[in-house]
């Protein structure tokens, strides 16, 4: 059997009552996309170029339908573009486990970075590198500058510098992202329909072709097609938009609750935060019908990632904190 990423979410046991888990926004499913996949008609295949599709998001993103690649996630895009462009594979730690996932599937060297400066300095020597945008565990954004030295670094040197946006839409101000690099768009997160699996790259000229070529014949079915089609409009991304003002205030409020309770805190711009709770703590949380995502397979085992929750999730949360302090 090989190696499991744990990412967050299912992980065997009963479902909890109250799960920190999961980054998926916590006030969806958005209704305007779930009316649309459940319209769906799934006794046909799609379109399997999936030319409206693309032609859809090009132009929600200002580019031609030629420049973006669909796939079944953010995770299959990104074993895609490994097996595509092949490696090392640069990563700036700690960060979303499939990167160095994607490595390991495809018997490229994975280079764990600690730091922008090491990060920048690895660039030269890389076939693909990943950042995340914000970063996931901690939600912290990256500045422009870094960005865009990462994106000429990374041309310069040959490299395939791909920014993940999954948590873009739920930033706390600004994302910046570099015109040059690809981005990854996993649109599930932010609109509460993680069981989609559908995603996203625009790129730019000149590298969709070995992509689409690399997928499976229908990599997404009609349920991930319409689940895309309707974010991308207007009515989709207003109910995005009016979500986040209250999970900022939920990560903001949990942030102070577990600093007054004497937990380091870890707070980024995005829907979660992170916790230093205890190396146990998540096992404990857990036997309390509370999951939270633990870290210590980032090398941080006494933390733990939580997203913005309602408050009587966050008080049953800071309940067991205190019983088991």
């Amino acid at each position: 059997m090989g190696v499991v990423i744990f990412h967050g979410g299912p992980d065997g046991g009963p479902e909890p009552r109250f799960d920190f888990s999961s980054n998926a926004n916590a006030l969806g499913p958005n209704p305007v996309v779930l009316e649309a996949v459940r319209a769906a008609d799934l006794s046909r295949y799609p379109d399997p170029a999936y030319t409206a599709l693309r032609t859809r998001l090009g132009a929600w993103h200002g580019v031609p339908a030629g420049r973006v690649v669909v796939g079944a996630g953010a995770s299959e895009l990104i074993h895609r573009v490994v097996r595509v462009f092949g490696g090392p594979v640069l990563t700036l730690e700690p960060t979303f486990g499939e990167y160095a996932a994607a490595a390991r599937a495809a018997g490229v060297e994975h280079l764990a970075t600690y730091g922008p400066e090491a990060f920048l300095e690895a660039l030269p020597g890389a076939g693909v590198a990943f950042l995340a945008q914000p970063d996931n565990p901690s939600g912290e954004v990256h500045e422009a500058a870094f960005l865009d030295e990462a994106s000429r670094r990374a041309r310069e040197g040959g490299a395939r510098l791909v920014v993940d946006l999954a948590y873009a839409p739920l930033v706390e101000g600004d994302a910046p992202r570099p015109a040059e690099a690809l981005q990854l768009h996993a649109p599930n997160k932010a609109h509460g329909l993680v069981g989609v699996r559908a995603g996203y790259l625009v790129l730019p000229p000149g590298l969709a072709a070995p992509l689409v070529e690399a997928a499976p014949s229908w990599v997404i079915g009609p349920a991930a097609v319409a689940f895309l089609e309707a974010q991308a409009g207007e009515a989709a991304r207003a109910w995005v938009r009016s979500t986040r003002p209250r999970l900022w205030l939920w990560r903001r409020s949990l942030a102070a609750s577990l600093r007054a309770l004497g937990y380091e805190v870890r707070e980024g711009a995005a829907n979660f935060l992170m916790a230093r709770l205890g190396a146990a703590a998540a096992g404990r949380l857990r036997r309390r019908s509370i999951r939270v995502r633990p870290l210590d397979d980032k090398g941080l085992p006494d933390w733990a990632r939580l997203s913005a929750q309602p408050p009587a999730a966050q008080q049953a949360l800071l309940r067991a904190a205190q019983e088991s302090s």
